[in-house]
């Protein structure tokens, strides 16, 4: 099944260079280059998106191996030691994830207050006893 490309083919070639080092070292897997890239276009898809898990297209594999597969990497901080290696790098944008790309979930959001809600929590704030001289007789 062919996947939609997001990463620029030259700094794909950059990233997968730079993994090659942790293959070397026996810490990842990632001999084919196709699949690690289907991988990697996942994770950064999941990472752009905000989504979750279970909602990663189907063109980059099971959403439960990706995520297991990104676990493992994240345990042995491949993404951190991939974001501070490339940081220096402008040509390498793309893999640059900060909060101007994420989104924050629905619960993140302020509470909602009607202004009837917010007059009954002014009221009952004013109503407690203010002083206690009288409660300790």
């Amino acid at each position: 099944m062919e996947f939609q490309r997001r990463i620029p083919d030259r700094a794909w070639a950059k990233i997968y260079e730079y993994l090659q080092g942790f293959v070397r070292n026996r810490e990842i897997y990632c001999k084919n280059e196709i699949e690690c890239r289907k991988f990697v276009e996942g994770v950064f898809w999941m990472a752009r998106s905000g989504s979750q898990w279970r909602l990663l297209p189907k063109e980059y594999g099971e959403w439960y191996i990706i995520y297991k597969r990104f676990a493992k990497w994240s345990d042995r901080g491949i993404w951190y030691k991939m974001l501070y290696y490339f940081q220096v790098d402008p040509d390498m944008e793309y893999i640059m994830v900060d909060s101007t790309i994420l989104r924050a979930h629905a619960c993140s959001a302020v509470k909602k207050t009607s202004k009837k809600t917010k007059v009954w929590e002014d009221l009952a704030a004013d109503s407690r006893q203010k002083s206690t001289q009288f409660a300790t007789l």
